[in-house]
């Protein structure tokens, strides 16, 4: 009961937060206060972070060293300058000038913190003209956020992920291309178990595929140093959100030296990922011009992406990252499974010759923000032999289909979510066909799962669509013999009809009074 309490707490300071940040509306858009409500809250964090370790120092005597960056770094804590803390903010709320105020706490804390470099807002709060009696209000509730005190729960964190969901789902269409369902995020994660190496993202929005990778190294009790995050974001204001919801959580990451477009400016150029996962944007048109990028290196074997679309440029740069053996689990529009449109089919159909697709998940409808279309999840390997190490059998020339599109549960009137037992079907049913002994021994299972050959997938003109594959799923017998249903769904019909007979007497009898008999 008491853990119930303390999260229904939880919920309300989150739920109260948002009332507040709605408050902006009307003086800024939706699309931008996400960006005010977000650094406030960091700016909050890491004066929480600041003020315990000062107190720290104090109390083992080292009051001397109270303004040394290194005294604070060392523990992984931001060094702030008075006027960056949150109390020199909170004291000057009232202020007319408290956007400025804001701004310089911001550029301060970023120039004497290295890792924040290019992560926090530049003059932000000055140029919106924020009202400033909301502003204060904004302060005040963050105000009452203590952000450091539970140790167990990663308060700031939670609350990062609780808006960049409500963000992405008052954004619509906008939000997607900063934010991936958490329960998506999580079944990649499940699927490809990141558990060493280097992760990379080439379009890596706020950040969560990165979040939920360490989430899952430290819940499989693994080590949070035996990975290194490489990632890449096109739009400036997201880069500064995946920047600031790395350093909440104390991850490190390279995210190169400033956004840029994947495809033209590569940051990583040299990198081979052991794990890839992402969430490209569906379906990007004129991603390239006629005359760009024809004869790109990671296009070698494989036609050029059409320029119409994107869908098959981001798999292609993906192919390119991995590792002799990587694996990618990645988000694509449903029609990337069989689209033959230019030059599509012919690359997926040498994609699939080269042995590369692991295993493809047709997922529910209604789990984005971005569309209410059903969309596929992609699992690409550069490597299908046998691993002792990790229990990996020789998988050449299989593919794993599963259709999960009748899972998830409705969260609310237009969005579904997979649930944890959902996420564990899917993995667990992925582990086994790749034959892991923890997850038991993988058999097909009609409707859901079905372990295809190469000459199947041939045979099916090169189409990746699972439900090309799984069948429809077994009608269970219920031992009642056909003749019994037939007499009780027939006596069942008669006694309809003959009250409907009824009804419709009785609305004669009605229509006559009223002077409309016939």
């Amino acid at each position: 009961m008491a853990a119930t309490a303390k999260q229904q707490a939880s919920k309300g300071f989150e739920e109260s937060l948002w009332d507040t940040a709605n408050k902006l509306r009307g003086t800024v858009e939706s699309s931008e206060y996400k960006h005010v409500i977000l650094s406030l809250i960091f700016l909050k964090f890491a004066s929480d972070k600041f003020a315990d370790r000062e107190q720290e120092l104090i109390d083992e005597g080292k009051e001397a060293y109270l303004d040394m960056v290194e005294f604070y770094t060392m523990k992984n804590v931001f060094y702030l300058p008075e006027q960056a803390r949150w109390l020199y903010i909170q004291t000057y709320a009232k202020q007319p000038d408290i956007a400025l105020k804001v701004d310089t706490a911001l550029a301060t804390l970023e120039k004497h913190n290295k890792a924040l470099r290019g992560a926090l807002p530049d003059n932000y709060f000055s140029r919106l003209g924020l009202d400033p009696s909301k502003l204060a209000a904004l302060i005040d509730t963050i105000s009452n956020i203590d952000t450091t005190h539970d140790k167990e729960n990663d308060v700031v964190g939670r609350v990062y992920e609780y808006f960049l969901g409500k963000f992405a789902a008052a954004e619509g269409k906008l939000g997607g291309e900063f934010y991936t369902p958490k329960c998506v995020v999580n079944l990649i994660a499940e699927m490809i178990e990141p558990y060493k190496g280097k992760i990379y993202d080439p379009c890596c929005g706020s950040g969560g595929m990165f979040v939920q990778s360490v989430k899952f190294v430290q819940s499989h009790h693994g080590n949070q140093k035996d990975i290194s995050i490489y990632g890449q974001e096109n739009t400036g204001t997201t880069y500064k959100l995946a920047k600031m919801n790395l350093a909440i959580r104390g991850i490190a990451g390279n995210l190169g030296d400033v956004p840029a477009d994947t495809f033209f400016k590569d940051q990583h150029p040299d990198l081979k990922a052991d794990f890839i996962m992402a969430n490209p944007p569906f379906n990007l048109k004129d991603w390239r011009g006629a005359d760009e990028l024809t004869r790109d290196p990671r296009w070698a074997g494989y036609e050029a992406p059409p320029t119409g679309n994107a869908n098959y440029a981001w798999i292609l740069h993906m192919i390119a990252k991995l590792s002799a053996n990587g694996v990618a689990g990645f988000v694509m529009a449903n029609g990337s499974m069989s689209t033959n449109t230019n030059s599509e089919g012919e690359i997926r159909r040498k994609i699939i010759e080269n042995d590369l697709v692991d295993c493809m998940i047709a997922l529910p409808g209604q789990l984005f923000y971005t569309t209410q279309i059903p969309v596929c999840l992609w699992f690409l390997t550069q490597s299908k032999q046998a691993d002792s190490s990790r229990d990996f059998r020789n998988r050449q020339g299989e593919t794993l289909f599963i259709d999960a599109r009748n899972l998830g549960s409705m969260v609310d009137r237009t969005h579904k979510e997979l649930t944890s037992d959902d996420i564990a079907a899917i993995a667990r049913t992925y582990h086994a066909w790749r034959g892991e002994k923890k997850d038991g021994s993988y058999e097909d299972r009609a409707g859901f799962c079905k372990a295809a050959t190469l000459d199947d997938i041939k045979a099916n003109d090169y189409v990746l669509t699972p439900g090309r594959y799984v069948g429809a799923a077994e009608i269970e017998d219920d031992g009642i013999a056909f003749e019994t249903k037939m007499e009780a769904l027939t006596r069942t019909l008669y006694q309809q009809m003959q009250a409907a007979e009824r009804l419709d007497a009785v609305i004669r009898q009605n229509l006559a009074v009223l002077g409309y008999g016939e």
